[in-house]
């Protein structure tokens, strides 16, 4: 779920950046498409910014999913 288009389904891409402050935001985009969506709840103030990688990592877990 995307907070500008709702649902997206199919190949995605996962880009989350981390803003000096701490705060965390996850996008997905079509594959190869311009444009990037805010995962809806996908931003949080990360206490340490090195669990960055760990938390794109699981992201990418959850949306890297087969159909079914």
């Amino acid at each position: 779920m995307t907070d500008e288009v709702g649902v997206v389904t199919g190949d995605l891409e996962l880009r989350t950046e981390l803003s000096d402050d701490g705060k965390l935001l996850a996008q997905v985009r079509y594959e190869g498409a311009d444009e990037w969506y805010a995962i809806t709840g996908g931003s949080c103030v990360l206490a340490d910014p090195r669990d960055h990688e760990q938390v794109h990592s699981l992201l990418h877990g959850l949306l890297h999913r087969p159909e079914g």
